[in-house]
């Protein structure tokens, strides 16, 4: 059978009514870019912020006649209130021109902040984000999530990261989801740790070509239509930088908090407090910093040289302000083990560096404990 081609589905989503019941999605340029990859196809529909709730039945609709076309495997839609590039924004009627009336005109009101919906079953969902990429920050995510899980928690890992998906590599995962009553997606586990990546609905070799629209829809979509069960926390490994995904994140998502990951040097440090910022712009709790890479210890004779430098995060964290959560050696177990997909808090629970993650993992816990958090609304899932 022929491959389903983007004019085929926006052909096909057509046949859905948009909210004015005249026209349809398509025409009314809700749809944003098409993305079909094993005959599955992702997109979101654009509709404002405050309708999200009443217009579900028109996303489920849309769901139903893409699934519904033959040769197509699977679905991913969601509603997302960002205006795809190029697509035609309404707008109300121009005022009257008068002279000078821009010096009277009333300040814009403010549009009221959208409320935070929060995941069913999950207790706190963490962030680990770095200012820069090459830091570590996936192989420590893991390992503070598996130091999570061996101080007693139940603990899940998002794989956020569109364009570069790692957690299938770390934690030695193949295969694809199954999905219950074709919508919500059961997790993929290892370690004890249940496990959802985009990295399990693509080829790993796909390149991701999504703008921000679609970005914001996939993560929404893999973090609420999960069968993540009952969680005491969620550790969301964030893509590096500051871009869509981790906006998204941190304006949509009640996140308990997020942890920075950073390197020893000053480059490094200075990309981390882009982070740092921007999670307090949106008013994320910063649950402190980790230095990774902190020091290299020689295979031969257990030595220790500080080749990148030593200390930077620690005075960092001293001088903003935030708990220094501690150092993580470069070792040659690491990036084995990671290599492998053998995490080291799994692979050598007794050894010294899982017994600084199990550490790192107990002062962020106890971060989490000592954080005032915001209730949010359950969403229910029909």
């Amino acid at each position: 059978m022929a491959d389903i081609t983007k004019e085929q589905v926006l052909e096909t989503l057509k046949t859905v009514r948009g909210p004015d019941l005249e026209h349809n999605i398509v025409e009314l340029g809700m749809v944003s870019d098409v993305f079909i990859s094993d005959a599955k196809v992702y997109f979101s529909i654009t509709v404002p912020a405050d309708r999200a709730k009443e217009l579900e039945p028109m996303r489920l609709a849309a769901e139903r006649v893409i699934k519904d076309m033959p040769g197509v495997k699977g679905a991913l839609v969601a509603l997302t209130a960002d205006k795809k590039a190029g697509a035609p924004t309404p707008r109300p009627a121009p005022a009257q021109p008068h002279a000078h009336s821009h010096s009277h005109a009333p300040a814009p009101q403010q549009q009221p902040r959208a409320a935070k919906i929060g995941v069913p079953g999950i207790g706190a969902i963490i962030a680990v984000a770095s200012g820069k990429g090459g830091v570590g920050k996936s192989t420590t995510a893991v390992n503070l999530a598996l130091g999570l899980l061996a101080n007693g928690l139940r603990v899940g890992i998002l794989d956020a990261d569109i364009y570069g998906p790692s957690m299938p590599r770390l934690l030695k995962i193949s295969g694809r989801p199954t999905q219950i009553d074709g919508r919500i997606i059961n997790p993929m586990e290892n370690y004890g740790l249940k496990v959802m990546s985009m990295g399990f609905l693509v080829e790993e070799e796909t390149a991701m070509i999504w703008r921000g629209p679609m970005v914001q829809s996939a993560l929404l979509q893999m973090l609420r239509e999960v069968a993540w069960g009952e969680l005491d926390v969620l550790v969301v490994d964030m893509p590096p930088g500051t871009g869509d995904a981790q906006l998204t994140m941190a304006q949509q998502v009640p996140l308990a908090g997020a942890v920075i990951v950073s390197t020893p040097q000053d480059l490094a440090l200075i990309d981390a407090r882009k982070g740092l910022n921007m999670f307090r712009k949106v008013e994320v709790p910063v649950l402190g910093i980790v230095e990774n890479m902190s020091y290299f210890i020689a295979p031969d004779t257990g030595a220790r040289y500080d080749i990148f430098g030593h200390g930077g995060a620690r005075k960092e964290a001293e001088r903003i302000g935030v708990p220094f959560l501690g150092e993580v050696p470069l070792t040659m177990g690491i990036r084995e083990t990671s290599d492998a997909g053998t995490p080291l808090v799994a692979s050598d629970p007794g050894g010294v560096v899982a017994g600084i993650y199990r550490d790192i993992a107990a002062k962020v816990w106890a971060q989490v404990g000592n954080t005032p958090q915001r209730a949010a609304p359950s969403i229910v899932f029909e």
